[in-house]
This record gives structure tokens, C-alpha cells and sequence, in this order.
């Protein structure tokens, strides 16, 4: 049942497995023996954040915000997920628990977060939770962590590839289930890619769809001869052409007797060419093909400019090529140079920039390659690499208490990366003269924010040796309240596309050092000085004094 908030209609996540049973069961153990010491209802602050970025980049795409946020507006245990809850348990605890679970939801909880889209960093908090002790923390860590991590790997993706590149996620079929494959498809689309091969993400999130044939169609033809219908209107629907086929054939014959290609053509497999001359009649405003089924050079490229040739003489224009294997940066090449002679030849305008698009297992690394090796490619379609996140398995966020009933509470550990930072904090980004963010810094909630043109210090959490001052020429506050209860004021959840718009934004307002995929300049995370004080203040008071004997 949907939850309206702020005029917007909150219906539950678009995962319908995202119930208050999508977590461990440590948290109902944890919420009896609260109810059992009669904590359940002390406010508590939670952190949710990460402590280092994935990828051995220095940045991360913040994604799955809207999902925790429809999560809380419709949550609710159902009478039979609390009899489940109950098996679960030791027969030990008592009923009056589950009636107070039966009356749990969100409605005293408070919700404040960075804007989704945005470019973030480790120990900054992404998502501050406030309100009774609730049972929030593993779907919370369940929709951020895979989402932000899937964003990250498309937008480093997007990076590499270079900006005029267009992306297609083609990842559907090696993604971890339905879930996974969904999931994918939205977040690298929030990341940079441009277009999806998944039809049912297509449908949900309104993602741009990409897609045409595949090995299996082109080799399903043995001749031209199958062909059977072989009329084709033109574009402007006022000529026919009563036999495509026989068009297409005049030229190829045309490409194989060309003076300015000097018989590069021999004979091309038949079977290919009646493939793409089938797919042409289907679709011959949209007529992409994949040419690598036989020989790219010495039949797929010269078969596709046959019947793109056929087309373009009926007013269409073919949308261009896809290579799955081979030396994609020297096929490309030569498919480039021989549709730039095509279009000198024939007079086609435009032939030469046909469309390739490349394929075939593609990741960072072989991008990268590819713009070392130099290619003509226009369009990339990426898969199991970007959908799987084979290069790191989980972003790691954790969620964290840091104050209950206004008193701040601090994690220790002897690894100091996982000592938390304590009290309600407010975040801020400093930016510099030439407009790229210079530091993040946090503050304790009471402090006066830092001012435009004002010198304050920026201090490393745990190192007392790193600082610097800082003077802002813009002051960007971080955390928004996206989640108030029902009827409180809160941010609206911005559609998919004004949330990747965001991104993209973000990612090129960032110094290209901390960019880089070799090597980035680490991005700089910083506390206030008096925030820093009573961090160490807090951790002598908290950590046992040892005693030497």
C-alpha cells in the first residue's frame, strides 16, 4: 500500500522481496532485548557510510537512496511475518514483544542523507538515521551497497570510455538473477550508460532501449532463397521497391567491382548477406548489424554496406555495425575507412560516420587498451564486467550508533580505520578557487557552518599531523532530510534521469587527478577542530586503561 508524503506518492521498493523480513535475524534479537530493557523507544542516531572507495579509485557514486526511502514510508510487519518472527525466536520471549512489533513503523523516524547521484567519500556519512531503535540497518546496508558500487563501476566505466562514447549495459544475462540484472540496469544507467539491453528495466525505469540481433539469427539463414516477402516502401512511403533482395545484390556487386576499394571484395557468404537483408526488411529504419559471425573484413563489413547501400536508396539510413570479437581496435579502423571511401564512391553523406559499436567482454582495462591502441569505435556495449562488479565484489558500508538519547557513542578498534566518528555530525564540501571541491568536512551538530571566504582548519580524524587550512569560495551542505515521517517536510525523490543528470554533473566537476584510474590523488576528508577534540576526548574516556604488572 503506498504512503503519500509531501504530495508525492511513495509506493514500497520496486523490489517486492524488500520486506522488514529482508534482514538478519540479529536484528530481532536485538530489538527483544531492547523492548526486554526497555530501550526500544530511546532515540538513537545511526551512521551508514563506507571506509574505502571501491575499485582502487578515489571516489563513489551514492546510490539506493530512493529504495530506502519507499522502504520506510511503507513499513510494516504483517501479521503473518510476525508469526514467522516468532517461530524464529526462543520460546523464551514474551508475547507482549510481538504485539509491540505489530504497531512498528517509521512514523517517529527521521531521515537525512546526500542527495543520490552524488560524487562521495569514505567516513562521510551518506545516510544519517534518527528515531526509536528500529530494525533499519540490514535492508538499509542491502539497497546502498550493491547500488553504489554498481554506479561507481559505471561511472569509472563512463570515464575511461571517454565522453563522446555512447554506453549499452548489455549485462542482463550474466547478472546474479533477476534481482542483480534489474538492479544493474538502473544503477549503471544512474552512473553514465546511456541505454539498456534489459526490456523489463526498459519498462520500470524508462531507460533507453538497445538491442538488435544476435550470432544465432545470422547463421539461422542458409541462403537468399528463404527470403520469401521482399518488398520494401521507402522512408517517405511513396516508391517500392518490389525486390530487395535483388537491389541489395546489385551492390554488392557494385562494392566487389569498386575501382577506389581495388577488389578488397571477394565473394561474401550468402548466408550472412540474406540475414542481414531479412533483418533489413523488419527493420529498415533501424538496421544495426552484427558482423563478426564468418570474417568481418572479407564478408560481414562488405555484406552490411550492400544493404545498407540498398536501404539508404529508399530514403533509410542504416544505424550501423556491431563487432563481438577480433582486434576490435584495428577492425574498427578498417571498417571506418573503408564506409569513408564508400561515401566519397557513391555520394552517400554521412556513410562514413556509420555507427560501430564494439562488444565482446569488455572492462576498464581493455577500454583503456583500446584508446592506447588508437579505434574508431562510436558506441561500446559492456556486460558481465559492469553488472557483476567482477573487479571488487562489495562497496562495504556499515551502519554505525553514534548517539542515543544525546549522548555520542564511538566504535573502537586497534585497526583505526574502523574506529567510527561519534555524535550527530553535519557535513559540508569546501570548494576552491577554480570551482572543484577541495575537502569534505564534518562537524559536531551545534557548530556554526563554515563561511565563504572564512579560514577554518580541517583536521584528519585520526591523524593529528594532517591539517590544513582552508578558505572556501562556496560552502555546499550535504545532508538533506529525505524522510520526516508521513506528513513532515522533507526533499522530494527526484526522477532516475535528474538523479543520473546529477551524476554526470558531479563526476565532471571533479579535479581530473582524483579521477584518475592509475594512481588518483586520494580526495581529502576532514573534521573541525573542536569535532576532532572530542572524537580523542571520547575515545580516552571510553577505551580501558591498561595495567602493567
Amino acid at each position: 500500500m503506498a504512503t503519500i508524503s509531501n504530495g508525492q506518492v511513495l509506493a514500497g521498493p520496486i523490489n517486492p522481496m524488500v520486506t522488514p523480513l529482508l534482514t538478519d535475524l540479529y536484528q530481532f534479537t536485538m530489538a527483544y532485548a531492547y523492548w526486554k530493557a526497555g530501550k526500544h523507544n530511546e532515540r538513537a542516531v545511526f551512521d551508514l557510510y563506507f571506509r574505502k572507495n571501491p575499485f582502487g579509485g578515489e571516489y563513489t557514486v551514492f546510490a539506493g537512496l530512493e529504495e530506502c526511502i519507499k522502504f520506510i514510508a511503507n513499513f510494516k510487519l504483517a501479521d503473518d511475518e510476525i508469526d514467522f518472527v516468532r517461530q524464529s525466536l526462543s520460546s523464551s520471549c514474551e508475547e507482549g514483544f510481538y504485539k509491540y512489533l505489530s504497531g512498528v513503523d517509521c512514523s517517529e523516524v527521521e531521515v537525512y542523507a546526500i542527495q543520490e547521484g552524488s560524487v562521495v567519500f569514505p567516513k562521510v556519512p551518506l545516510v544519517r538515521v534518527e528515531g526509536p531503535i528500529a530494525l533499519l540497518e540490514t535492508p538499509f546496508l542491502n539497497l546502498i551497497n550493491y547500488a553504489s558500487l554498481v554506479a561507481t563501476n559505471a561511472a569509472r566505466h563512463r570515464f575511461v570510455a571517454g565522453e563522446s562514447k555512447m554506453l549499452l549495459e548489455f549485462g542482463l544475462r550474466r547478472a546474479q538473477g533477476p534481482d542483480g540484472g534489474i538492479g544493474a540496469s538502473r544503477y549503471c544507467y544512474m552512473g553514465g550508460f546511456h541505454a539498456t539491453s534489459n526490456v523489463a528495466a526498459g519498462k520500470i525505469f524508462g531507460i533507453p532501449l538497445r538491442g538488435t540481433h544476435s550470432h544465432a539469427f545470422v547463421s539461422s539463414f542458409m541462403s537468399p532463397d528463404e527470403i520469401i516477402d521482399k518488398l520494401l516502401h521507402s522512408s517517405d512511403k511513396r516508391s517500392t521497391c518490389e525486390d530487395f533482395v535483388s537491389l541489395v545484390q546489385t551492390w554488392l556487386s557494385k562494392i566487389q567491382w569498386s575501382n577506389s576499394l581495388n577488389g578488397t571484395f571477394g565473394e561474401t557468404n550468402h548466408s550472412e548477406l540474406a540475414a542481414f537483408t531479412s533483418y533489413a526488411l523488419a527493420f529498415p529504419d533501424n538496421f544495426l548489424a552484427l558482423v563478426d559471425t564468418y570474417d568481418v573484413m572479407r564478408s560481414g563489413i562488405p555484406n552490411f554496406c550492400a544493404v545498407a547501400l540498398a536501404l539508404n536508396d529508399l530514403g533509410y539510413k542504416a544505424a550501423g555495425i556491431r563487432l563481438d570479437s577480433g582486434d576490435l581496435a584495428y577492425l574498427s579502423s578498417e571498417a571506418r575507412k573503408i564506409f569513408r571511401i564508400i561515401e566519397k564512391e557513391f555520394g552517400v553523406p554521412g556513410f562514413g560516420k556509420t555507427v560501430i559499436t564494439a562488444s565482446n567482454d569488455l572492462n576498464e582495462e581493455t577500454l583503456d587498451a583500446l584508446n592506447k591502441q588508437g579505434h574508431e569505435v562510436d558506441a561500446f556495449g559492456i556486460g558481465t564486467h559492469v553488472v557483476t562488479c567482477y573487479a571488487q565484489a562489495a562497496l562495504g558500508c556499515v551502519f554505525k550508533l553514534v548517539e542515543i538519547n544525546n549522548q555520542p557513542r564511538i566504535k573502537l578498534s586497534e585497526d583505526v580505520t574502523k574506529v567510527s566518528i561519534p555524535c550527530k555530525k553535519q557535513s559540508y564540501r569546501l570548494f576552491g578557487k577554480e570551482g572543484y571541491p577541495l575537502v569534505d568536512i564534518m562537524t559536531g551538530e551545534n557548530e556554526p557552518p563554515p563561511k565563504v571566504g572564512e579560514r577554518i582548519l580541517c583536521r584528519h580524524p585520526f591523524n593529528e599531523s594532517k591539517r590544513a587550512y582552508v578558505v572556501p569560495q562556496r560552502v555546499e551542505e550535504l545532508m538533506k532530510c529525505f524522510w520526516h515521517g508521513p506528513g513532515g517536510v522533507r526533499e522530494d525523490l527526484p526522477p532516475l534521469k535528474d538523479i543520473r543528470e546529477r551524476c554526470i554533473s558531479q563526476l565532471g566537476k571533479m579535479r581530473p587527478d582524483h579521477m584518475r584510474r592509475l594512481n588518483p590523488t586520494p580526495y581529502k576528508v576532514s573534521v573541525s577542530a573542536k569535532l576532532y577534540d572530542f572524537i580523542h576526548f571520547l575515545w580516552l574516556n571510553e577505551a580501558p586503561v591498561g595495567e602493567l604488572q
